[in-house]
């Protein structure tokens, strides 16, 4: 096997930087006070909802947004259905499709939690970085996303020995 390119190990270390930044930050933003009334799962479902120009999404654009499999995003919308904070809505083209869909409820909800969690991510973040660097660490995560979402997934054949394994 070939051994890893130059390149293959300063990626690593990145992706080790980033996935690690990622975790404190995540540990903190999770042990806020913010999460009373929703947890940052279902907060995380509002606000890709509020996002959204159209005023929903069908149930596996919504999937590709999240961080959750598509079984447990259905029974999370079933619960915020519940609690009257989105609504199914059939697709018209579309019969076995479903638009979820923010309801006024669901829209102040999530604005009270997001003034919270964004003071929270400000205290966090802003001072660690100064604008300068948060507005080149969105470009950077914006273009990894983009590569990311764009290229298709590689396939690589499984490892024959200890010897090619990482």
């Amino acid at each position: 096997m070939t051994p890893p390119r130059r390149g293959a190990a300063d990626a690593a270390t990145a992706w080790e930087a980033l996935f690690r930044a990622q975790v404190a930050v995540m540990r903190r933003l999770a042990a806020d006070d913010a999460w009373d009334e929703l947890s940052m799962k279902e907060y995380d479902v509002l606000f890709t909802l509020s996002r959204c120009p159209t005023g929903g999404l069908r149930l596996k654009d919504l999937n590709r947004e999240v961080l959750l499999s598509q079984p447990s995003l259905s029974r999370l919308v079933d619960r915020l259905v519940a609690r009257g904070l989105v609504e199914r809505q059939a697709v018209a083209d579309d019969l076995r499709g479903t638009r979820v869909v923010l309801t006024d409820a669901g829209r102040t909800l999530q604005k009270q939690v997001g003034r919270r969690h964004v003071a929270t991510i400000d205290e966090t973040i802003s001072g660690a970085l100064d604008p300068a660097e948060l507005a080149e660490l969105e470009r950077l995560c914006d273009r990894l996303r983009a590569h990311v979402s764009d290229a298709p997934t590689p396939v690589r054949p499984a490892p024959t020995s200890q010897e090619d394994l990482p």
